[in-house]
């Protein structure tokens, strides 16, 4: 097969699986060489330390989220990172928040750079969603839970931070009082946000 080929058939397999990591890519026939290559000629563009998509596609809308997403498998987007993603927090993420089963490897990764919380129990596992991100699935919690989580997290995120994201969420049309107390419960913060909550209704 003449260089040619390989490129336009690399180029192919991109065009149709979107994001790749080097591992993905080399499953479906493609050499590193090749990755390296096209990268250098600007076909293809380097989103994180071997994770590649073509150049000319339209902008990723979130190419942080995207680049956790694949590279941080068993991950879930949280707390700032969350409430950003359901436009309930007015604070811009400089960091990707991401949770991990308590006893987890801590990932490394280069860029983006990454705010680890630890979880454990029904706190990791319960209000898990699956949202489709510029063609990737990213696993992040519902806004109840990262309402809830932001409240446990308040020493490390500010106070400030939770009662934003309990005020917006109070105000959007998805808003279900049960929902929240679900989750409060589970991170044991339902005494610390029932008075402010009371408030707000």
């Amino acid at each position: 097969m003449n260089i040619e080929s390989v490129t336009d058939r690399a180029t192919l397999l991109f065009r149709q699986h979107g994001t790749l990591r080097t591992s993905e890519a080399m499953a479906l026939g493609i050499h590193p060489r090749t990755l390296y290559a096209l990268h250098h000629e600007g076909i293809l563009e380097r989103l994180g330390r071997g994770l590649y998509r073509l150049s000319d596609l339209p902008p990723l809308s979130d190419p942080d989220l995207v680049t956790v997403a694949r590279k941080v498998s068993r991950g879930v987007i949280c707390l700032i990172s969350a409430l950003a993603y359901y436009e309930l927090t007015t604070q811009v993420p400089h960091v990707v928040d991401v949770a991990l089963r308590k006893g987890d490897k801590r990932p490394c990764l280069d860029r983006p750079p990454l705010r680890v919380f630890w979880f454990s129990g029904p706190a990791w596992s319960e209000g898990i969603q699956i949202q489709r991100v510029d063609e990737t699935d990213v696993r992040i919690y519902s806004a109840e839970k990262s309402v809830a989580d932001s409240f446990k997290f308040r020493n490390r995120i500010g106070l400030d931070v939770a009662l934003e994201a309990l005020r917006a969420y109070c105000r959007s049309p998805g808003f279900d009082v049960n929902k929240l107390l679900h989750y409060t419960r589970i991170c044991r913060v339902e005494k610390v946000i029932r008075p402010y909550l009371e408030a707000l209704l």
